[in-house]
């Protein structure tokens, strides 16, 4: 939006620009799975690079521990993540979790190294309104979650997840699918919590004691079911 005004004889323009639109992009991996470096490398590109225009993405990568009895047991691994996998197999009518998975904004699944596909539903994810997400630093140690109502949507129910990610992690996998390679990841969810529920009527404003440690906190709004995924924030860790 373009609007002017005088100031000294002078028309000056105000320029006021829309901001991003978060946009959540999961990735279920595995360091025992040999197809899944180039979806990690894709993931990393996505953060750094934000190559979508009016998007802000903002990027999760879950770790899950199916491929594990393969020979590499991958440090960072988890059923919690399995298990959220497994709901969006069912969501998603498929037979069963794979990897790698990229899943944006819990709407739309596709193989995690698909970078036109990736791009693709990002774009679309972006010109959807969302619920407003807010994240800070209350006092050292803990970080305020606030997260507007539901009011005037189709969903009348979600829940506010917050996530503690590492920023950037490497491994040398001596064993498995990846033996020998040196493995870059990004944004590593290390802990995933439910901070609380929104309804049509009901916002929700809460302190949550968090150590970062020195990586970044996430949260997202996500309708109920593990559906449509409606606004995120990411907060990085206090210095």
């Amino acid at each position: 939006m373009i609007s002017k005004f005088l100031l000294g004889g002078l028309v000056l323009a105000n320029l006021s620009f829309a901001a991003n639109t978060p946009v959540l992009v999961e990735l279920f991996t595995s360091e025992g799975c040999s197809s899944c470096p180039p979806a990690d490398l894709l993931l990393r590109r996505l953060e750094k690079e934000q190559p979508v225009p009016g998007a802000e993405i903002i990027v999760i990568s879950e770790h899950v521990d199916y491929w594990n009895y393969l020979g590499w047991r991958d440090p960072f691994s988890s059923a919690e993540f399995t298990r959220r996998q497994q709901t969006y197999a069912k969501r998603f009518y498929r037979d069963g979790p794979y990897t790698p998975q990229m899943v944006v904004n819990g709407e739309t699944e596709f193989v995690g190294s698909d970078a036109r596909l990736a791009q693709k539903s990002i774009a679309a994810a972006a010109t959807q309104a969302g619920v407003a997400v807010r994240l800070k630093w209350a006092v050292p140690g803990k970080v305020l979650v606030e997260a507007d109502s539901l009011a005037g949507g189709k969903v009348k129910n979600a829940e506010v997840f917050v996530v503690v990610a590492r920023d950037e992690v490497t491994s040398d996998v001596s064993r498995g699918e990846n033996s020998g390679r040196k493995l870059q990841h990004v944004s590593v969810a290390g802990k995933m919590m439910v901070a609380g529920k929104l309804s049509a009527s009901a916002g929700l404003s809460k302190e949550l004691q968090i150590d970062a440690g020195g990586g970044r906190v996430i949260a997202f709004v996500q309708a109920q079911d593990q559906g449509r995924i409606l606004g995120a924030a990411i907060l990085r860790a206090k210095p």
